[in-house]
């Protein structure tokens, strides 16, 4: 099926083969016509699919088919957990319309940066805003921008917009919109929990699910490699040293571990940058720039970067740390293996983690062959006493309290 049979007009036609798209993805496919037509929609899919064209397309469109009036009025709300999401989504907007007779201002909202820069460009208002959450109600309070006509609302990534430490954002930012609006909700997972909290905000949704489409499936080949935990960076080391890949993302479980694990790179001759969310604005930008332009070897991140970030060419993605919720499992290996590229995700498995990690493969129906390299065989073990039944590790499992603490901290590193 062709853009033009799904009711994208030349225009936005010929703005999608300059972007480089063929033909449709398996999600936009099924997307867009729902959007065209103002249906709500409740979108799984995989990472790398093409979920940000999906709605960014059908948006300009119903735009487009309408005249566009000054001053400005917010009628399409896209709301995004990261900056950096953000930013790529600004993007993806501002190269869809270039090709417009009349084409709608976009606004980014964010934290760590000046507020009043925004608070300028909103004067005059704006048909589009792309938004966290924190800082968009800065701007609500201050009236700087309103809300009252919006009538399409965008949650990108939305089973973290729905996690604990956003979720009271969220509906305090859905208190301000008209109820008779078109909502769209897309992420890559969605847990039953956040499914529960999403209902409410859709009417009659039609679901979407295209995880399994084939043309979806990213060709990435995943490698799990047993390791005692002091061993990791000079494996690391050894993996870099070994293959020839022109950028590797490197995830780790701390901001601490970002610098320290760069710092330890850098020392062994590595071009290597740390990316978390007490950076500054500029500062995370800077490393993803410099990374996308492959000035960066290795850029070692927080689940920051998990998120949305489309870095193409990627191929080589490292967990260094596991991650502890196994749907950010499938969020982190989707940074490479995108747009039909090969890639490869390699997971460090120390005794401690064995059972976290065998839970991560049953959540996702997919075992992983454990490998071990030579010289650096594993020699730590966990006592079957400590292990829980369900693949945990006693001691390592935390509290409810310590689990809201860090909730509540992410939404406010993501967004700050």
């Amino acid at each position: 099926m062709s853009f033009q049979a799904l009711g994208i007009s030349d225009p936005l036609q010929r703005a999608v083969a300059d972007y480089g798209y063929q033909d449709p993805t398996v999600v936009q496919s099924a997307v867009i016509p729902e959007v065209l037509g103002g249906r709500d929609v409740w979108v799984k899919a995989s990472t790398g699919a093409g979920k940000t064209a999906a709605f960014v397309l059908p948006i300009l469109e119903l735009m487009c088919r309408r005249e566009l009036v000054v001053p400005r009025r917010v009628h399409t709300l896209i709301l995004v957990p990261t900056r950096e999401l953000a930013k790529q989504t600004v993007d993806t907007i501002s190269a869809f319309r270039r090709h417009l007779r009349q084409r709608p201002k976009t606004v980014m909202v964010l934290g760590g940066v000046s507020i009043n820069p925004q608070m300028m460009e909103l004067r005059g208002g704006a048909d589009i805003v792309v938004a966290t959450p924190g800082r968009l109600l800065d701007l609500v309070d201050k009236n700087a921008v309103s809300l009252a006509a919006v009538s399409q609302l965008v949650l990108d990534e939305a089973d973290r917009l729905l996690e604990l430490g956003f979720a009271d954002e969220l509906g305090r930012v859905v208190a301000q919109l008209p109820a008779n609006r078109q909502t769209l909700l897309f992420s890559a997972t969605f847990g039953p929990a956040m499914s529960r909290v999403a209902e409410p905000l859709l009417r009659t949704p039609v679901s979407i699910d295209v995880t399994d489409a084939p043309t979806d499936v990213p060709a990435i080949q995943q490698r799990a490699i047993e390791v005692d935990t002091p061993r990791r960076t000079q494996l690391l080391r050894h993996l870099l040293e070994q293959n020839i890949w022109e950028r590797v993302l490197v995830f780790v479980a701390t901001t601490h571990a970002t610098e320290h694990v760069a710092a330890k790179l850098r020392g062994a001759g590595i071009n290597a940058m740390p990316l978390h969310g007490q950076l500054s604005q500029g500062a995370r930008t800077r490393a993803l720039d410099m990374f996308r332009a492959s000035n960066i070897h290795v850029l070692v991140a927080t689940d920051l970067a998990a998120r949305g970030l489309d870095i193409t060419g990627l191929p080589a993605v490292v967990n260094y740390d596991l991650p502890r919720s196994p749907n950010d499992y499938v969020h982190r290996i989707g940074r490479t293996g995108r747009a039909g590229e090969s890639g490869v995700a390699i997971s460090f498995v120390t005794a401690e983690m064995q059972g976290h990690f065998a839970l991560i493969e049953r959540r996702h129906r997919h075992y992983v062959v454990r490998e071990r390299v030579r010289g650096f065989e594993p020699t730590q073990t966990v006592p079957a006493s400590l292990h829980f039944a369900t693949g945990g590790v006693k001691g390592r499992r935390k509290s409810k309290k310590d689990k809201l603490r860090e909730a509540a901290a992410r939404a406010r590193e993501l967004d700050s």
